[in-house]
């Protein structure tokens, strides 16, 4: 089940060109007849920020489409948050689940589909289980912490493909007018050959909460998952995922290896790293400069950027080519918020019968920004293969701790705070 599908190149790119037409080439308004007015009801697993967010998008996509949602019930790892969303969608107590084993008995509602937006340790193991609960499934980004959750991710994909299930990922550029243009664009030759190019998340540090007297590792790990890697990724997985995934659509293959560094200066917290620099190659001599940067009162920027052998083009914005007013580029017409069009193409999705899939996509994403990371913690080279297929890897079986399971099983340690990889040591 952990082995990847492997894509011959050729058709992996003729598939990505034409996915991203079919897509969101469609009228925003695109609602058959019969779906108009009807109803679906929804499950949200993780009541934070992103999860609530979430539920306001599909709300609006649901609105802009003639349909409506109910909120029918509502899991958290804490009360409290489960409580207030519940409160918020009138969402009765008897289906208002908490704690790390209560994703189990939502799934065992019944409703059409489920929002997953716990922290990206969860991710792979709430897919799962609504998978065999044969839910449509919107997931936030990143999907894994480590290879083993990325490959879990791409079999699990396969198997929703199985039994007809849509599983559309929070990788919103791939739903908005401006990379969609772009996208088809390059994939008909507007640039030419990508032969090179950079992608940054650069910004400030994210939250931090302090430990409670008397609280437990786990709960103390799950308020402050943006602050340790078991928990997010780091944040070269969990913010700069997003630019990684442009990159690989744009060029419509992952990288081939990564080498890097990156370090620590400025968090007292978790065991994050501060920034990192990483070299992706491609293949074919091209290779794409990423950086990302988690550090107050510094530049900040979140951009892709792309060489071309005859053009140049940023990932959703301007584009010089002297081809591209013969390519007939198709219009997409989208929503302006890309985190609501995700959702007006998963609802279109399920109503037209047409899945969407976007699991292994999103999966390859994660792995990207895994491998980049793996590179700058040891300082070593890194390649594709060393987490997909190379089982004799030192990363191939690469499983942080804590785990999913060991949330569900209360054998949870923490790691300790403001200890951090050494390159060359770890």
């Amino acid at each position: 089940m952990n082995q990847p599908l492997i894509m011959p190149r050729r058709n992996f790119l003729k598939n990505v060109a034409l996915a991203g037409a079919a897509v969101s080439a469609l009228p925003l308004f695109n609602v058959r007849a019969e779906g108009a007015g009807r109803k679906f009801k929804i499950g949200l697993v993780g009541c934070g920020g992103r999860g609530n967010g979430a539920v306001e998008n599909i709300i609006e996509a649901a609105k802009t489409l003639g349909y409506e949602i109910e909120v029918y019930t509502v899991c958290d790892f804490f009360p409290d948050r489960a409580n207030d969303t519940a409160k918020k969608y009138n969402v009765p107590a008897e289906r208002i689940f908490t704690g790390p084993k209560g994703y189990h008995d939502l799934m065992a509602q019944p409703f059409d589909i489920v929002l997953l937006a716990t922290p990206p340790v969860f991710r792979a193991t709430h897919l799962e289980a609504a998978i065999n609960a044969g839910k449509q499934i919107f997931i936030e980004k990143p999907v894994a912490v480590d290879p083993v959750g990325a490959r879990k991710v791409m079999a699990l994909g396969e198997i929703a493909k199985q039994k007809g299930l849509s599983v559309v990922a929070g990788t919103q550029r791939r739903h908005m007018s401006g990379y969609l243009r772009n996208q088809f664009a390059v994939a008909n030759g507007a640039i030419g050959k990508i032969v090179g190019g950079t992608v940054s998340w650069c910004g400030g540090a994210l939250w931090f909460k302090r430990r409670n007297e008397g609280e437990s590792d786990a709960s103390y790990l799950v308020r402050n998952w943006t602050s340790f890697a078991e928990m997010s990724g780091d944040h070269i997985v969990e913010q700069h995922v997003h630019n990684l995934d442009v990159t690989n659509w744009f060029l419509g293959r992952p990288p081939k290896s990564a080498v890097g560094f990156g370090g620590r200066a400025r968090r007292q917290t978790g065991d994050q790293f501060d920034f990192f620099s990483v070299d992706f190659n491609y293949g074919d001599d091209v290779h794409i400069h990423s950086m990302c940067r988690q550090v107050n009162g510094t530049y900040g920027g979140v951009s892709e950027f792309f060489n071309g052998t005859e053009g140049t083009t940023f990932g959703g914005g301007k584009m010089s080519s002297t081809k591209l007013a013969s390519l007939n580029v198709p219009e997409f017409k989208t929503h302006e918020n890309g985190q609501v069009q995700e959702h007006i193409d998963l609802l279109n999705s399920i109503v037209s019968g047409q899945p969407l899939n976007g699991a292994r996509t999103v999966a390859e994403s994660t792995l990207t920004a895994i491998m980049g990371r793996i590179s700058c913690y040891t300082g070593q080279l890194v390649s594709w293969a060393d987490l997909t297929t190379n089982t004799g890897s030192p990363w191939y079986n690469l499983s942080l701790s804590p785990s999913a399971a060991d949330f569900e099983s209360g054998n949870v340690v923490a790691p300790k705070d403001n200890v951090w990889p050494v390159p060359g040591e770890a």
